[in-house]
Parts: C-alpha cells; sequence; structure tokens
C-alpha cells in the first residue's frame, strides 16, 4: 500500500511538498470546505481524479480514507528537458525509446528490461493513453523501471519537436515501412518510436516521424511483439554503434 494516500489531510500535505499523484479517487457526494480548498488544487495542479462509489474505496483500504485517495507514482519521473542536455554532455550519443499507445503493462516492463539491458538512455511515455507505470510494470520489468530514467510528457507531440529542435532522429518502427531496418543508419542521435499493439504508431506521430522502418521477416505471421520489435531495434542500433 505504500503507493496510496488516504485522506484529505495528507493528501494536501503531500501536493503542498511537490508530489504529484497518478490519480486521485474521490467518493461521489464529497462536500465540505477542507475538501473544496483540496479539490480547487487537484484542478489548479492538473491532476487526473475520478468520482467513485465509497465501495471502490473500501476496496482499497479499511482505513479512513475520508473519501479520497490518491495513487501516487512506483517511480521518480525525470523531465526529458532536464535530461537530454546531460546526454550530449556526458559525450554519448543519445539512444531514446518512445512509447506510442502501448497500454499492456506487461509489454511496457518487458520494453524497458530490453532498454534498460541496451543501454538506452530513457523511455518517454505520455502522461494519457499508455500503460500505467505500476507494480505490475515494475515487476515484469525485472526492477529496470527502477533503473532506466523514465520521463512522461503531458504532450508527446511537443515532446516529438523538442527532440526534433536537439538534433535527435525520429524513427517510427512499422510492419508497414519500406525501409528495412539493417539498411538505416542508425548511429547518430536517436529515437525510435514504438505504436500501440493494435494500431502501431498513430497518424499525428508518423507525420513527425524523420523515418518509417520495418524489421523484415520471413515467417508467415504478420508482426513482432512489441517488446520483441523493441529488442530488435535497440540492439541493432547497438551494433551499429559499436562498429560505426
Amino acid at each position: 500500500m505504500d503507493n496510496y494516500i488516504f485522506g484529505i489531510r495528507p493528501l494536501l500535505e503531500s501536493l503542498d511538498s511537490g508530489q504529484n499523484p497518478e490519480k486521485v479517487l474521490i467518493q461521489q457526494g464529497l462536500a465540505g470546505d477542507t475538501f473544496q480548498q483540496l479539490f480547487a488544487k487537484i484542478r489548479a495542479m492538473k491532476i487526473p481524479f475520478q468520482y467513485v462509489p465509497s465501495a471502490r474505496l473500501n476496496k482499497i483500504t479499511n482505513k479512513n480514507h475520508q473519501g479520497v485517495i490518491a495513487i501516487m507514482p512506483v517511480i521518480g519521473y525525470q523531465s526529458l528537458e532536464a535530461l537530454l542536455p546531460g546526454i550530449f554532455e556526458s559525450g554519448e550519443t543519445p539512444l531514446l525509446v518512445l512509447l506510442d499507445g502501448i497500454t499492456d503493462v506487461r509489454n511496457m516492463g518487458a520494453i524497458a528490461r530490453t532498454a534498460e539491458c541496451a543501454g538506452v538512455h530513457a523511455l518517454v511515455i505520455p502522461e494519457k493513453g499508455g500503460a500505467p507505470v505500476n507494480a505490475d510494470a515494475v515487476k515484469a520489468s525485472a526492477g529496470a523501471l527502477s533503473r532506466i530514467p523514465v520521463c512522461k510528457e503531458s504532450n508527446l507531440l511537443q515532446a516529438i519537436a523538442f527532440l526534433k529542435e536537439c538534433g535527435i532522429k525520429l524513427l517510427a518502427l512499422d510492419d508497414k515501412g519500406k525501409t528495412s531496418l539493417y539498411d538505416t543508419e542508425l548511429t547518430g542521435p536517436l529515437a525510435v518510436i514504438m505504436g500501440a499493439e493494435d494500431k502501431g504508431v498513430s497518424a499525428a506521430v508518423h507525420k513527425l516521424s524523420d523515418a518509417s522502418v520495418s524489421i523484415p521477416m520471413k515467417g508467415h505471421i504478420a508482426s513482432l511483439n512489441v517488446s520483441v520489435a523493441t529488442g530488435i531495434v535497440v540492439f541493432e542500433t547497438q551494433r551499429q554503434r559499436m562498429h560505426s
């Protein structure tokens, strides 16, 4: 229960100390001056919230939750704008993985594990529309989510625009891409975009990417699991960089 905060006052104190919940569950019909103070702060900080029946809160805890339970992050997120300059300053060539609509926590965890093993500098995930970084995701990552920097961005398109301004090449993996991964130059600063399990990279993100590549396949099954595909891309990148 370490990633929950119960009660109005404890959550107010947490927000005042700079901690931001992933989401706040609020009992339907909750009222009172202190709650209104809390609710105003939640709205001002643009923290996601949801009204739920009291039974749902009681399932989470038998403590006195006062009608409010905050779900706290299980990892600490980093700022992409603060992280990227440090990679360049260290003399390393940036390699990032952007997740566009990955919704399965097991895939999220497996991607993080692979990325950490391959020396990826950071995962970039959307604030909304993606798998939660919860205890199940951390377990599936074999702890990698606690080691690799994760940047949660409120607007993935703006994050991509920032990366392009910094000289990062944006590469979208697409099973319909006409260029083979193995014919693509991967030695420069790079961000690999991995799309949703069912729909792939979204049209808006595709439009901003610099190139679209595919992994050549000889079998009859049309596509790979997204975590497996991520592994192929990041290790091919490292292979090229080792021999450049």
